[in-house]
């Protein structure tokens, strides 16, 4: 027998996902950071001049492309059982996705014009200051749509999360569903949220990177 949707379950169920949702933002925000910021050094030691340093970095990015996210999050569950699930998700979804990032700073680096290596060898600056001041400011900017679409990405991957417990939105809506027998409603509305905070952020990559483009 067909089912009409029922208002009153979605308005009840509204807040309990907001709060999930809450929990998802903040996974994805500080997901994205650690992937950035790892992602960006990942990219950096494979330029190293040691095979000591690029083979094992290139190895273990290997590996974590190769491995299903959430192959990953049930594995560093089980292994980290005294960690916050919580936690855990930020962190997997962190290297998980650095793995990709650090590929997208490693073809900003590589766009940088090799003038701009030759000058700061002529005017005998140090790596440091070259990376810090001439080659890093480049190659972030022109790769900044790039992260902003893996950030998306991401907000979109963490109900894997409730597998290791995590009460992220799809978590809360699943929970909700079975208390109530109202699927229907909970999910509905979780795909509404998705929809309501991705859409636009892909419409503002989209402009930041043909601006970026000219």
């Amino acid at each position: 027998m067909n089912r009409t949707f029922d208002w009153d379950a979605a308005g009840d169920a509204l807040p309990l996902l907001l709060e999930g949702f809450r929990v998802t933002l903040l996974a994805t925000v500080l997901g994205t950071l650690v992937a950035a910021v790892l992602g960006l050094a990942v990219a950096v030691a494979g330029r190293a001049p040691s095979r000591f340093v690029t083979v094992p970095v290139k190895a273990v990015t290997e590996f974590v492309r190769a491995t299903p996210l959430l192959v990953q999050l049930v594995g560093a569950a089980a292994l980290f059982t005294s960690v916050e699930p919580l936690t855990i998700g930020i962190v997997v979804l962190g290297i998980h996705y650095a793995a990709y990032t650090s590929e997208v700073y490693r073809a900003g680096i590589d766009g940088v014009p090799k003038g701009q290596w030759e000058a700061c060898r002529a005017l005998s600056m140090s790596p440091r200051r070259t990376w810090q001041a001439v080659i890093l400011p480049q190659a972030v900017r022109n790769v900044l749509p790039a992260l902003g679409n893996y950030a998306i990405s991401m907000f979109k991957e963490t109900p894997f999360l409730a597998v290791i417990t995590v009460h992220e939105m799809v978590f809360e809506a699943r929970a909700y569903g079975a208390d109530h027998f109202a699927y229907t409603e909970a999910f509905t509305l979780a795909g509404l949220v998705f929809l309501v905070a991705s859409y636009p952020t892909s419409l503002l990559m989209r402009k930041l990177e043909k601006r970026l483009g000219h």
